[in-house]
């Protein structure tokens, strides 16, 4: 636990004295929720059958600011695994299993703040949620689960990857496949195949019950399934790493 902490506290001293990679993570979910609601949003907005399209996009938004911050996670363990810092950190009496839950909580923690930066700036461009309290915690405990299993995958992606740049790489189809989900538009206003892709995909039961969570619609057998992706994501993701820096 004491050098859990220790490697939590340098991965986060770390990400304040480089912040490039920080700010990155905190200012794409913000642009492209600007760019979709002002550029995007009087297009996008008129297929809707009612409501405001800024309240349509937000939950799909919040969910692409989750698997924005995972890019962070898989870059800051290639960068570990492949400067020398891991046979260092072998040769000392530390944990072996402090080095990736040092990565992932820190990961976990500063996604939770882009999250909660984008829902301010959200607020601020008309997003008018109807959730109560009961309401809010549980989707921001829905995003802490999510957030928390694509950070595990992302320190696996990290492991496999050779260079930074690689893993930034290797990350991408997780930060694009909201888009074909039902985080911009419905999937009913898309052609056959890619209509059910979208319904059947992991993200969109997480984006349709953030959206039923904070706007007070109802939820239903979503909720169950969003769970079921996220848990799915968390030991799939966590089982990897490990086996993967076992081996390194």
């Amino acid at each position: 636990m004491t050098d859990s902490v220790t490697m939590l506290r340098r991965n986060l001293l770390h990400a304040l004295r480089y912040p490039g990679m920080t700010i990155s993570g905190l200012a794409m979910p913000i642009l492209m929720l600007l760019l979709f609601v002002f550029v995007f949003g009087g297009a996008l907005g008129a297929g809707l059958s009612g409501g405001a399209y800024v309240d349509y996009v937000t939950p799909g938004i919040i969910l692409m600011a989750a698997t924005s911050g995972s890019m962070a996670t898989a870059v800051g363990v290639c960068v570990d695994m492949t400067e020398g810092i891991i046979n260092r950190f072998r040769t000392m009496a530390i944990s072996r299993a402090s080095v990736l839950t040092g990565h992932v909580v820190g990961g976990v923690i500063q996604t939770m703040i882009s999250i909660v930066l984008l829902i301010g700036v959200a607020l601020l461009t008309g997003f008018r949620p109807t959730a109560g309290v009961l309401g809010w915690l549980v989707a921001l405990g829905l995003l802490a689960l999510l957030t928390f299993g694509l950070t595990w995958m992302a320190a696996a992606l990290g492991l496999v990857t050779k260079t930074a740049e690689s893993a930034s790489n290797a990350a991408l189809p997780l930060q694009f496949l909201p888009f074909l989900g039902s985080a911009i538009v419905p999937p009913e206003s898309m052609p056959a195949g890619v209509r059910w892709f979208a319904e059947y995909q992991p993200f969109t039961p997480i984006i349709e019950t953030l959206r039923g969570l904070l706007m007070g619609t109802p939820v239903g057998t979503t909720g169950l399934v969003a769970v079921a992706w996220c848990l799915g994501l968390a030991l799939i993701g966590y089982v990897w790493a490990r086996a993967r820096f076992n081996r390194a």
